[in-house]
């Protein structure tokens, strides 16, 4: 594992230095077998997986959102469509989420996306001092404060997670 705060290398942590907000870049030897690249990141950082944050892409009836659930559960997506004001939604093709995001599946940040779209965090992010969430390639996280992701995103809140 490494930690530093170098100059951008990913359009997440471009948008970041740009707004001035304090983060740390985590790296870590990304194993293309893994089960759940999430799960991954926070064994190999030693982090405990519920301050560890996916960034799942979910389809609300052709219009893509992002939720941002820790990789220790799952999605609720009765949940997330509730929290977004619809009655339905799926998961996203993995096809239509990395050319919306610009990101690979895995890598995919809530930060920096090609095309920014709606996105709510799970509340239980509010309950760290900080949170990690994927910095835009497998093997990168960025550890930053969680009312800040939520700012720079303009990021909704909700209980969208499941155990």
């Amino acid at each position: 594992m490494s930690r530093k705060n170098s100059s951008p290398s990913t359009p997440a942590t471009a948008a970041l230095s740009r707004a001035g907000i304090e983060f740390a870049v985590l790296t870590y030897d990304h194993n293309p077998s893994a089960p759940s690249f999430g799960m991954e990141a926070a064994v190999a950082l030693g982090v405990e997986p519920t301050r560890v944050f996916k960034t799942l892409m979910v389809d609300m009836e052709g219009t893509l959102a992002a939720a941002v659930v820790p990789v220790s559960g799952s999605l609720n997506l009765k949940a997330f469509a509730a929290a977004c004001g619809r009655k339905k939604s799926a998961m996203a093709d993995p096809t239509s989420a990395e050319r919306r995001t610009g990101y690979v599946l895995g890598g995919i940040s809530p930060i920096g996306q090609r095309n920014p779209c709606p996105t709510v965090v799970d509340e239980s992010a509010l309950g760290f001092a900080a949170v990690l969430v994927s910095g835009g390639q497998r093997g990168l996280e960025i550890e930053l404060a969680p009312m800040d992701l939520i700012m720079l995103i303009d990021a909704t809140t909700a209980a969208i997670g499941a155990p």
